[in-house]
């Protein structure tokens, strides 16, 4: 028998709407559920997490996640809780992006086909592509009435809209075609809930009337809050954009600073929502993290768990020490270990010179690395000083007049990071 699907949600706050009988007959059955996404980039962002872990928590209940991909309907844009219309992209762009959407699932969902909720990922694009208007028309648009539609909060939100820009019948039809997906779910696959952020309540409730009306038959919905940080600005947003589950596009080290950097009251939601431990195990640790704010107990085990999860272990060891190298506590082995993105990430800002291969090759005398020839300090004599007080390491070591740098205190095959004091940093680079 499944396990309480919907409790969990509720002690970790990510329940906000549930239609009636949704919670008994998740209890009564393995059921068949699904969440849609948009594939507006080649790879989801940490906006989506919410609704991946939700999927998660789904199949490890006992239940059968779908994953909706919207081909066909990331042509058109769901209007919910936007005040623009979103710009349209073509089926070439979408194809590349779903690609990349399906990789990242993998990690996430059990696809093993020999178990017996193993997930599944459809494209909605595979059975709209053939469907003309006359026949949706005739066989949806006739079922759910024009009044119907306006009463949605979606659609009464924008044609109220300060900005006056309107809503197009594009977007006035999304939420017929996300209920089509929902019927076309439920007869093909019995598929009988839909998940979603509570922007999404008005278009799967019309996957549930159409549902009803055109198969007399019974579908479920719910929903979760939509996360804000607590000073009310947007959840995952940074100064540089968006923060990207693809490590190309977001690397594992800024990605765990993001979490690290999470305020004590926003600590306190996320590790309920982000992380799978237990109830017992987060009121444990909040409690430790509130004796002791200062250790920041909470923000570093999201920071962990997260990171794990989206990135794999090796990948969180890596920015754990790339964090250990910034606070001045790691080993130079440990930052030659160091991949360029990440270094230049560390330690972006810090000016730079450029310097021959060959003169590595032969190695480079420290004063000569460190003085006029480089330009780190004025002078061979403001060098000389500097090694002589024991102010200077190469790679966070600290080094005598007598060092010669070499190759092999390259890090990421091209970076020697020199250092004066504790926080006076410099980086030679080889010309390419």
């Amino acid at each position: 028998m499944p396990t309480n699907f919907v409790q969990e949600l509720r002690w970790r706050g990510l329940l906000h709407d549930i239609m009636p009988d949704t919670e008994t007959v998740l209890l009564s059955e393995s059921t068949r559920g699904y969440i849609g996404f948009d594939p507006t980039a080649d790879s989801l962002h940490i906006g989506s997490l919410v609704q991946i872990i939700i999927l998660m928590h789904f199949q490890r209940a006992g239940h059968t996640p779908i994953v909706l991909m919207g081909g066909a309907t990331g042509m058109i844009g769901d209007p919910s809780g936007k005040s623009d219309e979103r710009n349209l992209l073509d089926q070439q762009t979408l194809e590349k992006n779903c690609n990349g959407i399906q990789k990242q699932f993998e990690k996430f969902l059990d696809f093993d086909s020999t178990s017996s909720n193993a997930a599944r990922l459809v494209n909605n694009y595979d059975w709209m592509k053939t469907y003309s208007l006359i026949e949706f028309s005739r066989d949806i648009g006739k079922h759910i009435t024009v009044n119907y539609m306006m009463a949605k909060e979606s659609v009464k939100k924008r044609l109220s809209s300060e900005a006056k820009v309107g809503m197009s019948f594009t977007e006035f039809t999304y939420q017929l075609l996300q209920g089509f997906d929902f019927l076309h779910l439920y007869k093909t696959m019995d598929c009988k809930l839909q998940m979603g952020g509570s922007d999404q309540w008005g278009n799967i409730t019309t996957g549930t009337e159409l549902v009803r009306r055109k198969e007399g038959g019974k579908a479920y919905a719910i929903t979760c809050p939509l996360i804000k940080k607590s000073d009310g600005t947007k959840f995952g947003k940074t100064e540089d954009g968006n923060v990207w589950l693809d490590k190309s596009r977001t690397s594992p080290y800024k990605f765990y600073q993001f979490w690290l950097n999470t305020s004590d009251e926003d600590a306190e939601t996320y590790i309920k929502i982000f992380t799978f431990l237990s109830e017992e195990k987060v009121i444990k640790k909040i409690e430790e993290h509130q004796e002791a704010p200062h250790l920041r107990v909470l923000q570093k085990t999201i920071a962990e768990e997260v990171t794990r999860l989206v990135h794999g272990e090796e990948e969180l060891v890596k920015a754990q020490e790339a964090s250990q190298i910034l606070f001045g506590k790691a080993t130079s082995e440990a930052l030659q270990k160091l991949d360029q993105a990440t270094f230049l990430e560390l330690f972006e800002g810090v000016p730079q010179a450029e310097i021959n291969r060959a003169q590595l090759e032969t190695g480079m005398d420290a004063v000569a690395a460190l003085s006029a020839e480089t330009g780190f300090l004025q002078s061979n004599g403001e060098a000389r000083r500097a090694l002589k007080e024991n102010a200077i390491s190469v790679n966070k070591k600290k080094i005598g007049a007598d060092y010669v740098i070499k190759n092999t205190d390259l890090i990421a095959d091209q970076y020697v990071l020199l250092q004066r004091g504790k926080k006076n940093y410099y980086i030679l680079k080889l010309r390419d």
